[in-house]
């Protein structure tokens, strides 16, 4: 998968290696990486994906 390209949301999942709904769910909640909407399609910048990777190994690492 390109790095210099926005991701879909089917491209995140299979980057996470989760389903698609836990993609849709994480949106829904807003707990997952920022996206933004391109007409009506969600799309992710995989900077964004890390970034939002990075704070969550953070905080799993600071409740010990």
């Amino acid at each position: 998968m390109s790095t210099d390209r926005l991701w879909t949301l089917r491209e995140l999942a299979e980057y996470l290696g989760v389903p698609v709904q836990s993609i849709y769910q994480m949106n829904w909640r807003g707990t997952g990486p920022r996206s933004f909407k391109v007409g009506r399609h969600r799309r992710y910048h995989p900077r964004d994906v890390h970034q939002w990777l990075e704070a969550r190994s953070s905080d799993t690492g600071s409740a010990r």
